[in-house]
């Protein structure tokens, strides 16, 4: 039976009456429900993988959803939406969560525009202190993005959809290579293969955030490994309406997680921000990028996306002869400055150079000929001066 036959009066695993729908994605549907045992309201997601995804990628991401859920539930924090249950219903997963009366930041600043700095830094921090808390229980979310961060009316923030996250230490399900996520929130290590740690939720944060306070996402390219080349290659998109918060964005947007900014250090330049005690940078040169999206208008880049093995695999090697490339030039250029800078060092300490003498250059012949001149004079006298000597003698 279908959920969307008669949602009114339909009791998902014995227990949960769905209401309306509030809201959908790429990873499934999340619908009103009512908890007839507690009597309470909660949120029921409904987990049917929309994307393209083979059979046996399905059974896999359904058990690790099931799996991974169970462990978000035993998460309790303030700033997360409470995952108190998952079940199985028609072989597909669905989450039971805490019903959350708030917007998603994706919905805000669809319909908006872009948020005010300060009010960011706001939700940066209630989200901040939400993924603390996942990792300190083992937990990595995976998925932060502004269709996952709720905003309350008060401004308060809570990260939800645990559905995909992914506890460390556990064994892994794998989907054969595949990818799955949205590729303008997926920090580079992600693209790379490597396994997820807390650095990716940071990433993914200062790529939420970034898309909250300029109205669009930082490498969004219109097509999914277009959007995952510009993540691993290009820097973020230029700046316009970030000011004291741009610093916090790059230090999160660093693409080395090891020299990504940590928890600690975000949370200190998040709350200068929001004190107002970080001046603002110098405004970016006109036309530096393009405007955000006007109000109402789906906002680019969330769409959840499959990357296949092969694409992956493309990337790593376009980007490993970029990187070289990069390297190369990188290496002539340091050359080229270290040697202007051992002039320029020189000629401090000692002075301009002097100018080089001209050396006189003698061909061979100015040489060779006035000797062999003399010899030959030299010669004829003393032939002379002996035919003298023997007409003197009478010898001759």
């Amino acid at each position: 039976m279908s959920a969307d036959s008669g949602p009114q009066t339909r009791i998902v695993a014995g227990r949960y009456a769905l209401g309306e729908v509030i809201g959908r994605g790429g990873m499934g549907t999340v619908w009103r429900a009512t908890d007839k045992v507690l009597e309470r309201q909660v949120a029921l997601k409904e987990i049917s993988f929309s994307v393209h995804l083979t059979d046996d990628e399905r059974r896999i991401l359904r058990e690790r959803t099931m799996r991974e859920a169970r462990a978000a539930a035993r998460l309790d924090h303030p700033h997360v939406a409470t995952v108190y249950d998952v079940v199985e219903e028609d072989g597909k997963p669905w989450l039971v969560m805490e019903h959350v009366s708030a917007r998603s930041l994706q919905d805000i600043v669809e319909t908006e525009g872009p948020l005010p700095p300060q009010v960011v830094a706001r939700i940066g921090l209630d989200v901040l202190d939400a993924l603390d808390a996942a990792h300190d229980a083992g937990i990595v979310h995976r998925d932060v993005k502004p269709a996952n961060v709720l905003v309350g009316r008060d401004g308060a923030a809570c990260l939800t959809d645990f559905g995909i996250a992914t506890t460390t230490g556990d064994s892994s399900l794998t989907t054969h290579g595949a990818l799955i996520g949205s590729p303008s929130y997926m920090a580079p290590e992600r693209a790379y293969g490597d396994e997820p740690r807390p650095p990716v939720d940071l990433w993914s944060l200062g790529a939420t955030l970034y898309t909250a306070v300029e109205g669009r996402p930082a490498f969004d390219r219109g097509e999914p490994m277009a959007t995952l080349m510009a993540v691993v290659q290009e820097h973020p998109a230029p700046m316009l309406r970030a000011g004291p918060l741009e610093p916090v964005l790059r230090g999160l947007l660093t693409k080395d997680p090891a020299q990504r900014s940590t928890v600690g250090q975000a949370r200190e330049q998040l709350q200068a921000v929001l004190r107002g005690a970080v001046p603002p940078p110098p405004p970016p040169p006109p036309g530096a990028a393009p405007p955000p999206p006007p109000a109402n208008r789906p906002l680019p880049g969330d769409a959840v996306a499959r990357l296949d093995s092969d694409d992956l695999r493309a990337l790593a090697s376009a980007s490993k002869a970029l990187l070289g490339s990069v390297a190369r030039d990188a290496r002539d250029q340091a050359r080229h400055l270290a040697e202007k800078r051992r002039e320029r060092k020189d000629t401090e300490r000692h002075g301009p150079p002097a100018a080089p003498r001209k050396r006189r250059r003698f061909k061979r012949r100015w040489v060779v000929v006035p000797v062999l001149t003399t010899v030959v004079l030299i010669v004829l006298l003393l032939a002379g001066a002996a035919w003298a000597l023997l007409a003197v003698l009478g010898l001759l």
